[in-house]
């Protein structure tokens, strides 16, 4: 999953694969005439206008809060039957489900299964060894606020062969496991001294992904099913392991694939084997259950007090103010400072032919989720609006 907060293009960032072998390019998104909204979401959806005359495919967004929930949408979800984008539709997630895999170490961690201060090789011996790396050094805090230092497999020259460009269309259905993710990333010295800085890497999630398997006995996936899903209802959020579909409805997801210097060309990117991404970004969900799941999360019905302080415990994000809204990480966490003085609590997730981001008051009770089905933009500034549009007062 991509870092979209910070970079929107550029270096990848981000976890996926996928693309059908031989796919066509794709004739670029018809710019739609802004649909009128009334009352406190008019600015909201002239927000997602300005994303679609940007040139985006189509956005959709659902917000929930005290007075009730409301939908926007602009553009398409397929540019060439003009369907329009729903509430029902489902969507990749990207790296969102890092917040999930974090809720579940955070339960662990309440049950007295695990310390955030223990070491990854307290759980994972011999894992981080050699080539700069010493697992004793790096804790499961540090994975999940990015400061371990560990190289992101995603800012590899073997990821870039693999994932972007031609590449991407050529591998979209392999399959590689975690540990071969991971090595990837292990064959690049760290980036510094474990506590010493902030750097975001998707390495990092895979492995919280291993050690939940090694604490529970299951997949990470399963845990956060049991633990999360259920128990919030959230009947549209799945964890599709090596499945490249997608269940239905869903928006085409429209890919430049990441290249070095992107083209004009535009390809369908909608099906992928989503276990590249793994405990970093592979979930599917809605945007009204990520709202449910983020309105629970921040209103503490997931974990007692004592892990929500620590997840809402930030540091400050490298490049954090290189974009027009600054940002710190919690665990698994991004807290956006909006200029209206209002600081949101949510995730944002960037796969193949997918933005997705969530954002929520600290008292979890006004969400905001939307979803674009394409993965360029030259600029943060328009995703960016969609914030300052929901949350900041005229």
């Amino acid at each position: 999953m991509r870092k979209l907060s910070l970079r929107i293009r550029g270096r990848a960032l981000g976890l996926t694969a996928a693309l059908a072998v031989g796919a066509v390019a794709l004739a670029g998104p018809a710019t739609a005439a802004p649909v009128a909204a009334k009352g406190a979401h008019q600015r909201t959806q002239e927000a997602l206008d300005g994303l679609v005359a940007a040139g985006m495919p189509g956005v959709a967004a659902q917000t929930s809060s005290p007075e009730g929930e409301w939908f926007g949408s602009a553009g398409h979800a397929d540019t060439k039957t003009k369907t329009k984008r729903t509430d029902r539709d489902h969507i990749r997630a990207g790296s969102i489900t890092k917040t999930f895999v974090t809720t579940v170490i955070l339960q662990l961690e309440a049950e007295g299964k695990l310390r955030l201060d223990d070491s990854v090789e307290r759980w994972l011996p011999g894992l981080l060894k050699g080539n700069g790396y010493d697992g004793n050094k790096v804790t499961l805090r540090q994975l999940l606020n990015h400061t371990s230092g560990i190289h992101d497999m995603v800012e590899t020259p073997e990821w870039n062969a693999y994932m972007n460009g031609p590449g991407f269309l050529e591998h979209r259905y392999e399959y590689r496991s975690p540990e071969q993710i991971v090595a990837m990333g292990l064959k690049y010295p760290p980036y510094w001294a474990p506590g010493t800085a902030w750097h975001y890497s998707n390495t990092n999630f895979v492995i919280a992904g291993m050690v939940i398997e090694k604490v529970t006995g299951n997949a990470w996936a399963r845990e956060a099913e049991k633990r999360i899903v259920k128990p919030l209802g959230l009947r549209q959020t799945t964890f599709p392991g090596t499945d490249p579909t997608m269940p239905a409805p869903h928006p085409v997801g429209y890919s430049k694939l990441y290249a070095a210097n992107p083209g004009p060309e535009i390809y369908d990117a909608t099906e992928y084997n989503p276990a590249w991404s793994g405990a970093t970004g592979e979930m599917i969900s809605t945007t009204g259950d990520l709202n449910r799941f983020f309105g629970a999360l921040l209103g503490g019905r997931l974990f007692p007090k004592k892990q929500l302080d620590a997840m809402l415990t930030t540091v400050p994000a490298e490049d954090g103010t290189n974009n027009d809204v600054p940002f710190d990480y919690g665990l698994g966490l991004i807290v956006r400072s909006l200029p209206c003085g209002v600081k949101v609590y949510g995730h944002d997730g960037i796969v193949w032919g997918s933005l997705t981001s969530t954002a929520v008051t600290r008292d979890g009770k006004h969400a905001l989720t939307f979803q674009i089905n394409g993965d360029w933009l030259d600029s943060t500034k328009p995703y960016n609006d969609v914030f300052r549009g929901e949350f900041c007062p005229k």
